[in-house]
């Protein structure tokens, strides 16, 4: 079945266009309402936000769709895609929904959804909801006297902060510590530094001042710069960046360097391994998580299992097998014990909570593995089916043949946007290389 609206992780586009646009929050509202209104009690659906200017088109829509299907609605403003799982969850709503675009920048926007568990919904819920989101779509309506109300809920944020608080060993304060914090101008603008504040930490703000057009830009998980010289200006002994909607991060040690998902994944592991954590065999990871890190787990008598690309992927291979750690390398964690659903505060805190008991640098403890040489190239492309040319497959063929089997290759198209990505990793860098441009002009001259 062909997906209308929703991709690897919620619906997400451009602003005003394609799919984004307050007609669909509408539609959206009124099909998920009418799919998660069952029973006879009270219904609720609660909804946050990261801070982009459309949030204000977007919200009211969805709330119109909700309250028309007879759904009360408690609105959170700001917070993290965390804290709506996990409000979800205590208020004992029948949905959650976050609106954001994650990383992206502030033209465009998104909306997440999450079922009464506090999981992201499957395959198959989402499938149902596009079916009643057509124009024409019969759903009965509430009758006036059963219309949804709205409100807002002032303490979300002071109940997210307590929650990511209580995941940090209780016997550790970060007394000591100096911590540079980039928030992305986005939904944890606020309750990221208060929570590294009250566990002790001396903190170092960066992208806390949110205009609406602001998020994700020039600071972030995905433009790291800032923060690395904050950290070197500063001396201070860590550098967490977030992203627009704070469930992933980068880090980066005292020298600026950074660390990407796939070596925090490893620190955490080998650290809960020590401590009897892990409730699984290893560690869960995607197809893009490097080689080095499968070889780690490996040499540490752990397993990588490795699923697709897209956190709620990863969630569901944790679930269904038995696992409390699991990630990408873009920087989402998930830590079951606490979460259901990415975290990059509470994955943060994890690792200093490393620092804190080992009492090393972070750069001391950042490399806890070799990485194989891994190369990501995007090829954006206007329409069609780049990956059906029988050119792209003979040349993703003969670039696997040139690496064997000292590397991967893989191709596929991104879940959120038009770009095929092209991963190529092995021992040999320059074979590597090679092997990636052979498929990247491939591609190219199929888009042109």
């Amino acid at each position: 079945m062909i997906r209308k609206y929703f991709g690897t992780d919620g619906i997400r586009g451009t602003v005003n266009e394609s799919n984004m646009t307050a007609e669909t929050a509408l539609r959206l509202g009124k099909a998920a309402g009418h799919i998660f209104r069952r029973g006879d009690h009270r219904h609720r659906v609660v909804i946050g936000k990261d801070t982009r200017l459309s949030g204000y088109m977007i919200e009211p829509a969805l709330v119109a769709g909700f309250t028309a299907m007879g759904m009360d609605v408690f609105l959170f403003g700001p917070i993290p895609t965390p804290g709506v799982a996990f409000l979800t969850r205590s208020l004992r709503a029948d949905l959650g929904v976050m609106i954001s675009a994650s990383h992206n920048h502030y033209e465009d926007n998104g909306i997440k959804l999450f079922g009464p568990d506090g999981y992201k919904l499957s395959d198959k819920i989402e499938f149902e909801i596009e079916s009643f989101m057509d124009p024409n779509a019969d759903l009965p309506l509430a009758k006036p006297s059963n219309l949804g109300r709205a409100k807002r809920i002032d303490d979300s944020q002071a109940r997210y902060i307590e929650f990511a608080k209580r995941s940090f060993p209780r016997s550790l304060t970060l007394d000591g510590m100096k911590v540079v914090i980039d928030c992305a101008n986005g939904a944890a603008y606020k309750v990221a530094p208060a929570t590294l504040w009250e566990l002790g930490a001396e903190v170092v703000t960066v992208g806390v001042d949110p205009n609406g057009f602001n998020i994700n830009s020039e600071c972030g998980s995905t433009d790291t710069a800032l923060m690395c010289d904050r950290v070197r200006s500063h001396k201070a002994d860590i550098g967490i960046a977030l992203d627009g909607d704070a469930d992933r991060l980068i880090i980066c040690d005292e020298n600026g360097n950074i660390i990407d998902g796939d070596q925090i994944m490893a620190l955490i592991a080998l650290d809960w391994q020590k401590q009897n954590l892990l409730t699984g065999p290893g560690v869960v990871a995607t197809v893009m998580s490097n080689l080095g890190l499968e070889r780690c787990m490996i040499d540490h008598d752990l397993q990588l299992a490795r699923t697709d690309v897209g956190d709620r992927y990863v969630v569901e291979h944790m679930r269904a097998n038995g696992y409390n750690l699991g990630g990408e390398q873009s920087g989402h964690m998930i830590l079951s014990d606490f979460s259901t659903t990415g975290d990059g505060l509470i994955a943060a805190l994890q690792v200093l909570a490393v620092l804190k008991r080992s009492g090393r640098a972070m750069s001391e403890m950042a490399r806890m593995f070799e990485p194989v040489p891994q190369v990501l190239k995007n090829v954006r492309y206007a329409g069609g089916e780049p990956l059906s040319s029988m050119l792209v497959q003979e040349a993703i063929d003969a670039a696997r043949a040139d690496i064997g089997n000292s590397g991967r290759i893989l191709v596929r198209k991104s879940g959120t946007e038009k770009l095929i990505r092209v991963m190529g990793e092995g021992d040999d860098e320059t074979v590597v290389h090679r092997a990636v441009d052979q498929i990247v002009a491939s591609v190219k001259e199929v888009a042109a």
